[in-house]
């Protein structure tokens, strides 16, 4: 490998295509160094079903917002549940570019190598496997199929991968390649030990001229090669185009010492363009391409460099940080002349730029993006301007990429990952595009239901959807569409926009009250009347809110938890509600199901109450203790949840995984702050998790978090002191840690029932604001 390569292994890219020095530092456990990557299990939260999840993940292994991502597949093709734990069975080796199980993949094929007689039906080819004898890493998969004596491994770039298949001394060694089902074609090309073909397959929405173009090269000529189509096998025959295709490419092997190698690249492009994304391996061999993997995880891990005695806790850190660095994906690739180009999943074309796909604001607009904009800045930046393209080529930002537009869930959170990208400082993208973008969005229905804001007539008329108009979960969109629209009220002022604009959105941003029912002190949805709808039943998952009651969803006022405390009544009965969501019974209605959602079993089993961290809506409440002068609970409640909810185990987590989102949260409440509101400039306090965390950011500053008497027990904070002075308030600003900073919590048994209680402490509230500048 190359000395330059190296060297940029160990840079960051700050904006575009400046390389400054990114020291890794040593992460230490038990006062030893160790390498991040060793401390990561990526089959935490493996151990998953429909019925119940912990996780809803795979043993994803690939580069951070790699284009490409490959993973043992145990379940039948097509099969969202690509990987469960509890399978004791592989059918083969897939590339996947899948978000989550209930979003399914798009263009995947697989290898398997087999023995014998080359079954190639993904039954009859499946192998025996046991965790025993299986390795996961980030940057590296090996497993050993028992059924065909063979180790299967797999080491990847960002748009490639390398494979290794090691057989015992046989006649009838094969790989299988597997182009799936819904449109595929394989074309054998044995004089360059090639393969060329693509996979049409794809889950969501309507992806015009897509294919996922592959090119294999292997370095052993084929003893014998066949075709297939669907369940016909085709000896001899080069080419094969049908529903569901594959081909099988037969060995000798003189055994052990002569593995079969195979490179494999991709393209969303063209064939062409698969063969230039193989030139990512070079001239490296599998091992080489392995450790360089390795390097380039441990450097983006240890930017958050952990210093601990719990094995455990950091194990759990390390592997919730590496599901934050996956999605979304690279969908832009480098042409013949260096260009960034590529497909268009809203119009079918191949255009200049970037572009990224894979990921669901309504779950990553919380957490997952303040993360990239407080530790990976620059790649946001890519995305912006990705986001940016997809507005020009599809009318609308997507509010769930898959790769395209996909019409789940709901809101218009593509206003708060864009205003908040703004807010915290990125630049060097087209913002002025994006804000027309988000006025776009937010005044227009889009062509399906989850892009644009459904509703937004009597959204922008009534100042409410309303219950009774066909428009489900109603409730919910409208206090989404509110902080949403803060976000944009937001961004105008930093832009100096129009001061309609400004007044505009900032007097939407208020339609959170519309919904306020003050016999409950709840969310609740109201008729187009302006009755609320009756009966109420506040446990009552869906109808209104979506995938949680108005327990979980009543807190969604993120920009103006101040406006909420006044609407409830004050500070103590505000506290006092907060309490009754761990106070309650786990009890639920889920008639508006029709039977018991995953999400709600989860919340039932927790033993938390009403708390439902498995799923997003309510995964902030717990710091809005710090908006009410009792910031100690807020404190205790998230050791509980650090404690209990998450472990780096097959079963770690509570819920879905979802995009990163659950595990941001487990990274940012570690570290002892969250982004309560993002497209503000603060962070809402917590408490650490371990005695030091240094975080290096990409502008070369570094932020230490010191925590002195950490302890299982000391969860409170009984004192905070930033560069040596002490900090009495409840928030940190975004602005100042990224001058750098040094933070050092003195931990405590008890709560310290003085510290953060004065109106003076409390973070931003869009209602302070307001009353600040009426006097």
């Amino acid at each position: 490998m190359k000395k330059n390569t190296i060297k940029n292994l160990l840079c960051v890219v700050i904006g575009f295509g400046t390389l400054v020095p990114s020291p890794i530092l040593a992460q230490k456990l038990n006062g030893k160094p160790v390498d991040p990557v060793d401390l990561v299990n990526p089959l935490m939260g493996t151990e998953s079903k429909p019925s119940l999840s912990n996780g809803n993940t795979y043993p994803a292994v690939g580069l951070p917002w790699g284009m490409n991502m490959w993973t043992p597949q145990t379940g039948k093709n097509g099969d969202g549940w690509q990987y469960t734990y509890a399978s004791d069975k592989i059918r083969g080796l897939k590339q996947t570019h899948q978000p989550s199980p209930w979003m399914n993949d798009y263009g995947q094929f697989s290898l398997m190598p087999v023995t014998g007689k080359g079954a190639f039906d993904q039954d009859e080819r499946a192998s025996w496997f046991s965790h025993k004898a299986e390795k996961s890493t980030p940057y590296y998969y090996s497993v050993y199929l028992a059924d065909h004596d063979v180790t299967a491994e797999v080491t990847p770039t960002e748009r490639a991968a390398y494979f290794r298949f090691t057989y015992s001394q046989t006649d009838s060694a094969f790989v299988v390649l597997d182009a799936f089902d819904k449109g595929s074609e394989v074309q054998i090309i044995p004089e360059k030990n090639m393969v060329i073909g693509y996979s049409s397959r794809y889950s969501r929405g309507k992806l015009p001229n897509f294919k996922n173009y592959f090119v294999l090269v292997f370095d052993q000529p084929f003893d014998n090669f066949s075709t297939w189509e669907d369940k016909n096998r085709f000896n001899n025959k080069t080419k094969s185009q049908s529903n569901h295709t594959g081909a099988i490419l037969g060995f000798k092997v003189k055994g052990k010492n002569n593995p079969i190698h195979v490179k494999v690249a991709s393209s969303f492009i063209s064939p062409e363009q698969a063969l230039l994304n193989l030139k990512e391996i070079g001239d490296r061999d599998f091992e080489g391409v392995k450790k360089d993997g390795r390097a380039i995880w441990n450097e983006k891990l240890s930017q958050l460099a952990v210093e601990g005695d719990n094995i455990d806790q950091m194990r759990t850190f390390y592997s919730t940080l590496y599901r934050t660095l996956f999605f979304p994906n690279k969908l832009y690739e480098i042409n013949e002349a260096g260009e960034k180009v590529h497909y268009s999943p809203y119009n079918g074309k191949v255009l200049p730029g970037y572009l990224f796909g894979g990921t669901g604001f309504w779950d990553t607009f919380r957490a997952l993006y303040p993360f990239l904009n407080l530790m990976y800045p620059s790649i946001n930046v890519e995305m912006q301007e990705g986001l940016r393209n997809a507005y020009l080529e599809g009318g609308f930002l997507p509010e769930w990429s898959s790769p395209g537009f996909a019409d789940i869930m709901i809101g218009n959170n593509s206003a708060s990952v864009v205003s908040d990208a703004y807010m915290k400082g990125l630049r060097g993208y087209d913002i002025e595009t994006l804000y027309e973008a988000l006025k776009h969005g937010a005044n227009n229905e889009g062509p399906m239901t989850a892009v644009g804001r459904k509703g937004v007539q009597y959204y922008n008329d009534l100042g409410y959807v309303p219950y009774d108009v066909g428009i489900n979960e109603n409730a919910a969109r409208t206090l989404e569409y509110a902080y949403d629209d803060f976000t944009i009220y937001q961004l105008a002022k930093a832009l100096k926009k129009p001061k309609a604009d400004i007044e505009l959105y900032a007097k939407r941003a208020q339609n959170y009250r519309n919904l306020f029912d003050p016999s409950t002190n709840l969310m609740r949805g109201k008729n187009k009347d302006g009755n609320f709808q009756s009966p109420f039943n506040p446990l009552k998952w869906g109808d209104a809110f979506t995938e949680g009651n108005s327990w979980h969803y009543s807190w969604s006022v993120f920009h103006d938890v101040q406006g909420l405390i006044d609407l409830m009544g004050g500070e103590k009965v505000f506290t006092h509600m907060l309490d009754s969501v761990f106070n309650q019974k786990p009890d639920f209605d889920d008639s508006y199901y029709g039977g018991t959602i995953h999400e709600i079993r989860e919340m039932q089993i927790a033993d938390m109450g009403q708390y439902a961290h498995g799923n997003q809506p309510i995964q902030h409440m717990i710091y809005l203790y710090n908006y009410s002068g009792e910031p100690w609970k807020a404190q205790y409640w998230i050791r509980q949840v650090l404690d209990r909810m998450y472990k780096a185990t097959p079963d770690g987590y509570c819920g879905d995984e979802d995009n990163g989102q659950t595990s941001a949260w487990y990274v940012f409440s570690s570290l002892g702050f969250y982004p309560v509101c993002p497209a503000t400039d603060e962070y809402v306090l917590g408490a650490p998790l371990f005695p030091k965390v240094t975080l290096t950011l990409e502008n070369g500053k570094t932020i230490e978090i010191t925590s002195t008497n950490s302890s299982n027990e000391n969860v409170y904070v009984n004192d905070l002191k930033i560069d040596g002075k002490s900090h009495d308030k409840n928030w940190l600003s975004h602005a100042s840690l990224m001058k750098g900073a040094k933070l050092t919590f003195d931990m405590s048994k008890n709560p310290n029932k003085t510290r953060g209680i004065t109106k003076s402490a409390v973070p931003y509230s869009m209602s302070n604001e307001l009353k600040s500048a009426k006097k």
